[in-house]
C-alpha cells in the first residue's frame, strides 16, 4: 500500500449463522483488498465443542466452507486476502479442509493458520504454577469451582495474522483471536507497523470493532431505523484503513442500509465497558475517537490514541452446566395479577418448588393482548427437568386459573453451558503461525508497560473515570447519586419539559459482556448530550430499569461520541448460554430503556424534529 492508497477491509460475517451470501456480495460488489469474517462468540465456542463431540475432525464454522465455494477463485484471481476466525476449536482442521475443497476445484491457495489459543490441555500445568483462572466477576478460582472445563481459549492478537500474510498466505484461518484482530493483522502487514505503534494499532482496533458485527454498522439493529430509506438487506461494512491508523467506514454502492455517524456510533458502543478498550495488542482509547461524515455512506474515524498492550490476555472457559426446561403460561382477561399469583402457587405445589431443582426462575412478561408467565428450571439430572417437570406441569393444567393455556411445554430439556471468563499472563500464551508448507513461526509479543510521551500522539480528551458502582440500594430503598467526575448542568436549566419516551431524543445500543450487560446511549447534538449527561445517572437508570436496582452498575462518559455507557454487572447471570432471561444477550435492553418515559426538554424535541428526516431513497 502507498501512503495515499487505503487498505480496503471488508467484513462478510458478524456471527456464526450470518447471511451466507455476504461473502459473494462483498467480493462482487466492488473493489476490496481483504475479506474478513467473524464467526466466534463465547456461546459459539460451546456450540463448536458440541459439534466436535459428534465429529472429532470438526469444531470449526462449516458455513465458511460454503462461502468459499462461492468466492475463493475470484479472491485468488484478484489478489484479495481472506482472514477469518472460523477455525474455532480446530483451525488446523479447517485449513486442511479448505485446501482439500480448493484442490477439488482446481485451485491451490496458500492457506496458513494461527494456533496457540487453546489452553484446555495446559490447564492443570498452568494451575500447578499458580495461575488460578479466577472468575472475573466473582474472583473464585477455577480449581475450587468443582467444574470440568470443556473449552479454554485465550484471545490472541493480530500479529500472527500479519506474520502469515508476510509469509505469502492467501488465506489465514484463526481460532480465538479478538474480533478486532481480523483488521489489526492485515493493517499491520500492509503498512509494516511496529509492535509498539500504539496509536496506529488503536485506530485499527477501532475500525475492527466497528465492522466486526457486520450490518450492525450499516443500519442493522439501529435505533433510528425509520430514517434509513432502504433498511432491508443492508450492505456489509468496509473499513478503508490508512497508514496512520485512521479509517473511513463505508459500504458498496447501491446496497441497502446506510453508513452515518449515528450507525457507526451505535456500533462503537456495542459490548464495551470503560473508555479504555482492551485488546491483545493495544488498549484503544474510545474517548479519543472522533467521527466525521465525509459524504453519503462515508464516515471518517480517528485519529485514536492507543496505550501499551495489557500484560494479561482474556481467557474464555466454558463448562457444562446441566439441563434446563421451561413452560410458558398465557394470562388473559381479567384479574391478571391474581391469576399470576394463582399460577405461581399451583406450580410450586405441582413441581415441588425451588427446593427440587438446582435453579427455579419464574418470570412474568407484560404486553399485547395477554401476559405470559414462564417458569424455567435447571438441574444436573436430565429426568428431573425433562419428563418429570413436564408431567408435573401438564398434570396441573385443568386445576389452574381460568383461561389457562400453555404456549410452550416440552418433555425434552436442553443441555446448557456456563461461560467462565478469566485472565492469564500474556507471556504464558505461545501463539504460532503455521504456513502452508508446515513452517511454524512463533508470533512476536508486543511490549507491555507504560511508554513516555510522544509528540506525534493526538491529545486525548480528558478521560472519563467510571462512576463507582453501587452494589445495592441502602436501607429504606433510597439510592444516593454517585459522585460526578465534573459538575454536570442541572436538568432544570434546559427549560420546560414534556413527558416523552427517552428514545425521542437519544439512541441506544446494548449487548452482553459475559454475565454483564452494557447499554450505551448517544445524543445527536451537543445540547441533547448535555441534557443526557445531566439527566441519566445511575439512580435514574435504576428507576427506569427496575431489574438493575440491586445490581452493581458502572457509568462512563464518552464526550467525543456524545455518549454515556452503562454496564450492569450480573444481569445475565452466568452468561448467554446459561441465562434464563427472555433476552439472554441483552439485545433489547437499550430499546426498552428508550421506551421509558423521561422529562424531555421541549426545545430538544422541536430541534430534533426540525433537523432529522429520512435519508433520500437511492
Amino acid at each position: 500500500m502507498t501512503a495515499h492508497t487505503p487498505l480496503r477491509i471488508a467484513n462478510c460475517s458478524g456471527y456464526y449463522g450470518d447471511r451466507l451470501s455476504a461473502a459473494r456480495e462483498m467480493v462482487e460488489g466492488g473493489p476490496i483488498d481483504v475479506l474478513t469474517g467473524d464467526y466466534l462468540a463465547e456461546l459459539t465456542m460451546l456450540l463448536l465443542w458440541k459439534a466436535r463431540q459428534r465429529d472429532p475432525d470438526g469444531g470449526y464454522a462449516v458455513s465458511f466452507l460454503a462461502q468459499m465455494r462461492d468466492v475463493l477463485g475470484a479472491c485468488l484471481e484478484r489478489g484479495i486476502k481472506i482472514v477469518v476466525n472460523a477455525g474455532g476449536l480446530n483451525p488446523a482442521g479447517l485449513a486442511a479442509k479448505l485446501a482439500e475443497l480448493a484442490a477439488a476445484g482446481g485451485l491451490h491457495p496458500s492457506v496458513a493458520h494461527v494456533e496457540g489459543d487453546d489452553l484446555l490441555d495446559r490447564l492443570p500445568e498452568l494451575q500447578s504454577r499458580g495461575h488460578d483462572f479466577a472468575h472475573l466477576a466473582t474472583g473464585r478460582p477455577l480449581a475450587l469451582s468443582g467444574v470440568e472445563p470443556v473449552t479454554a481459549n485465550a484471545y490472541l492478537g493480530g500479529w500472527g495474522i500479519a506474520q502469515a500474510l508476510r509469509g505469502g498466505a492467501d488465506v489465514v484461518i484463526c481460532g480465538r483471536v479478538t474480533d478486532a484482530s481480523l483488521v489489526v493483522g492485515p493493517a499491520a502487514w500492509a503498512f509494516d507497523w511496529a509492535l509498539d505503534d500504539w496509536d496506529r494499532l488503536a485506530g485499527a482496533v477501532t475500525a475492527g470493532h466497528i465492522i466486526e458485527c457486520g450490518t450492525q454498522a450499516t443500519g442493522g439493529n439501529y435505533s433510528f431505523f425509520t430514517e434509513i430509506p432502504d433498511p432491508v438487506h443492508p450492505g456489509f461494512p468496509i473499513a478503508e484503513l490508512h497508514p496512520d491508523g485512521s479509517s473511513v467506514i463505508t459500504k458498496h454502492p447501491g446496497t441497502g442500509g446506510a453508513v452515518t455517524v449515528g450507525t457507526v456510533t451505535a456500533q462503537l458502543l456495542y459490548e464495551i465497558g470503560g473508555p479504555g478498550y482492551l485488546n491483545a495488542d493495544v488498549v484503544a482509547r474510545f474517548d479519543t475517537v472522533r467521527l466525521t461524515q465525509q459524504g453519503p455512506d462515508r464516515v471518517a474515524v480517528g485519529p485514536v490514541a492507543g496505550e501499551p498492550a495489557p500484560e494479561t490476555l482474556k481467557v474464555c472457559v466454558n463448562h457444562r452446566g446441566g439441563y434446563r426446561n421451561s413452560a410458558t403460561f398465557v394470562l388473559t382477561g381479567l384479574d391478571l395479577d391474581a391469576k399470576a399469583d394463582f399460577a405461581e402457587a399451583t406450580l410450586r405445589d405441582a413441581t415441588g418448588g425451588p427446593g427440587r431443582f438446582a435453579a427455579y426462575d419464574l418470570r412474568r412478561e407484560h404486553g399485547g393482548e395477554a401476559d405470559r408467565l414462564t417458569l424455567t428450571v435447571k438441574d444436573p439430572d436430565l429426568d428431573t427437568v425433562g419428563r418429570g417437570f413436564f408431567t408435573d406441569v401438564a398434570g396441573s393444567a385443568l386445576a389452574g386459573y381460568p383461561g389457562l393455556y400453555l404456549e410452550h411445554a416440552s418433555p425434552r430439556p436442553t443441555e446448557y453451558g456456563v461461560y467462565w471468563p478469566a485472565l492469564i499472563d500474556a507471556d504464558e500464551v505461545t501463539a504460532v503461525t503455521v504456513l502452508a508448507d508446515g513452517t511454524r513461526l512463533p508470533v512476536p509479543r508486543p511490549p507491555y508497560g507504560a511508554t513516555g510521551p510522544r509528540e506525534d500522539r493526538p491529545a486525548p480528551v480528558p478521560r472519563a473515570a467510571p462512576v463507582p458502582p453501587v452494589t445495592a440500594p441502602p436501607p429504606g430503598g433510597a439510592v444516593t447519586a454517585p459522585p460526578r467526575r465534573t459538575a454536570a448542568e442541572p436538568p432544570e436549566r434546559f427549560g420546560r419539559t414534556v413527558r416523552l419516551p427517552l428514545g425521542s431524543v437519544v439512541g441506544a445500543r446494548s449487548g452482553d459482556k459475559g454475565g454483564d450487560a452494557n447499554v450505551g446511549l448517544w445524543a445527536r447534538d451537543d445540547e441533547a448530550y448535555a441534557w443526557l449527561r445531566a439527566y441519566l445517572d445511575v439512580p435514574r437508570l435504576r428507576v427506569l430499569l427496575p431489574e438493575t436496582a440491586a445490581l452493581p452498575v458502572s457509568r462512563w462518559e464518552l464526550p467525543n461520541l456524545r455518549a454515556v455507557n452503562f454496564v450492569v454487572h450480573g444481569l445475565l447471570g452466568d452468561g448467554v448460554a446459561a441465562s434464563t432471561r427472555a433476552d439472554p444477550q441483552a439485545k433489547a435492553l437499550g430499546e426498552r430503556l428508550r421506551g421509558c418515559l423521561a422529562d424531555v426538554p421541549e426545545k430538544l424535541v422541536d430541534l430534533l424534529q426540525s433537523q432529522y428526516t429520512p435519508l433520500p431513497k437511492r
